[in-house]
């Protein structure tokens, strides 16, 4: 059995490590309401930008080509891998790691290369020898991405697709931000551009009771300047809703972790208090049974 010592040492060491659990939440709350507030604001634009590209795209004659609507062959991927750059936030990394794993083990005759955003994802597939074509670390760490890093990082997956013609797809996972207690794993082609009418997430329509709608676009730009200039900007949307849903997450689910950690640290630090209010009283007790005892002795 722990003597005192032991035990107001070990309560000493849990309540330091909730202060911290707790300044972790805090500062987690605080990154939160910041990166919602951002991915509330992102994300009507690239919903719609996505809904009326792919639209225009399939009432494109397939006579036009495009890079990034051209498709090709289906056996060399690309695959972006978002995660944190830290940990201590619950399953998050895990479930993505899980998801990217599940991807190359249902693709095994497929040629994969990996770019790998955080360095947990890195660091995991790097010590199990997957092929990392380029990595992105300190990008979300600091709990905020400006469109500026986003954009260098679409120009990298843009110009990887269309100058290295060996890569077929380009498809992305990520965590998508629902709620503090939720985040759902995304897993998303990026590339090339669908040329097919895609459903708006987190919207569902009753088909049932909509009328088919047959729209007719007029261009006044040739179709090659509007695709010409549209297109790039559409990956790089993608991208940067794609960063913000990764770091909302984040701090969702760091969030929670500390929150479940302060309160797991103050049930420890009340049973060991009681165990060393137990293990007191009882010494106290054998320290007056002995007095007594000895009392006794000599009076007898």
């Amino acid at each position: 059995m722990a003597n005192l010592l032991d035990l107001r040492r070990r309560i000493k060491s849990v309540k330091n490590t909730q202060q911290i659990t707790k300044a972790m939440k805090m500062l987690s709350a605080v990154n939160l309401r910041r990166a919602q507030e951002r991915v509330t604001s992102a994300r009507p634009f690239a919903r719609k930008m996505t809904s009326v590209l792919t639209e225009l795209a399939e009432h494109t004659d397939e006579t036009y080509h495009h890079p990034l609507l051209d498709r090709r062959g289906d056996e060399r991927y690309l695959l972006v891998l978002i995660t944190a750059d830290k940990g201590l936030a619950g399953a998050f990394n895990a479930n993505l790691i899980k998801a990217a794993q599940g991807f190359i083990r249902d693709n095994a005759g497929k040629t994969i290369e990996l770019m790998a955003v955080g360095r947990k994802g890195r660091d995991f597939f790097r010590r199990r020898n997957i092929s990392i074509a380029q990595e992105y670390i300190g990008l979300t760490g600091k709990g905020r991405v400006s469109y500026a890093e986003a954009v260098g990082m679409a120009s990298d997956i843009m110009g990887r697709y269309t100058e290295d013609e060996t890569i077929d797809k380009v498809f992305i996972i990520y965590n998508e931000f629902k709620t503090v207690l939720q985040q759902r794993v995304m897993l998303e082609q990026l590339l090339p551009v669908a040329r097919t009418a895609v459903e708006t997430a987190g919207e569902q329509v009753d088909n049932a009771a909509q009328p088919e709608v047959f729209i007719d676009y007029i261009y006044e730009q040739p179709p090659a300047e509007i695709f010409g200039r549209l297109l790039p900007r559409l990956i790089e949307t993608q991208v940067f809703r794609a960063l913000l849903e990764s770091i909302a997450s984040e701090q969702g689910a760091r969030m929670t972790a500390m929150d479940a950690a302060s309160k797991n640290a103050g049930d420890l630090i009340s049973a060991l208090t009681l165990n060393m209010n137990r293990i007191r009283q009882a010494a106290i007790t054998k320290e007056i049974i002995e007095v007594v005892s000895g009392a006794a002795a000599a009076s007898s």
